[in-house]
């Protein structure tokens, strides 16, 4: 119970941390999350050229769009997570219950919310311009993703950690 911990015990026990600071996270399973994310975004123009042939750089800042960002994100955490930890570990567990839910919100909530929007903004057009809100700021309906974008960002998601890992 009364344990003694010397200066030397203490001292070893902190030679492996870096008394420097560090720019870049060493932790590799959150550098797999955000490469995830950054290569989903930066893939969104790509994507967006594909379907509407013309560039739309302004996409890679945004949120909706082929592949979804926030997918890829847990997706790669979860999966990173899995591969490192393994699957029976509680974060683990926790790891895929937030990819659930930022999935089926991506799919559901948000994708519905948007296309809320776009119909109330369509309604505001048509108002006559002495209406009080015809001259309101549209709203933002960019906001969800098919199921088709959230599917291609967890996919990227995958492929991201199962390749990260292999780095390690």
């Amino acid at each position: 119970m009364n344990e003694v911990i010397t200066a030397g015990d203490a001292s070893s026990s902190f030679r492996s941390v870096s008394s420097e600071p560090s720019v870049i996270p060493s932790n590799p399973i959150l550098l797999c999350a955000f490469l995830a994310l950054a290569i989903a975004q930066f893939l969104k123009p790509f994507t967006s050229w594909y379907k509407d042939r013309k560039w739309d750089f302004r996409k890679m800042l945004g949120s909706g769009g082929m592949p979804s960002s926030h997918s890829a994100l847990v997706t790669a955490l979860a999966v990173a997570v899995g591969l490192q930890e393994g699957t029976e570990t509680p974060a683990f567990a926790i790891a895929l219950v937030v990819a659930c839910v930022v999935m089926y919100d991506a799919s559901g909530v948000r994708l519905h919310a948007g296309r809320q929007a776009e119909l109330l903004n369509q309604i505001v057009c048509e108002l006559p311009p002495e209406h009080p809100i015809s001259n309101v700021r549209p709203l933002r309906d960019k906001l969800g993703h098919t199921p088709v974008q959230v599917g291609a960002g967890a996919v990227l998601g995958c492929i991201v950690a199962i390749v990260t890992r292999s780095w390690s």
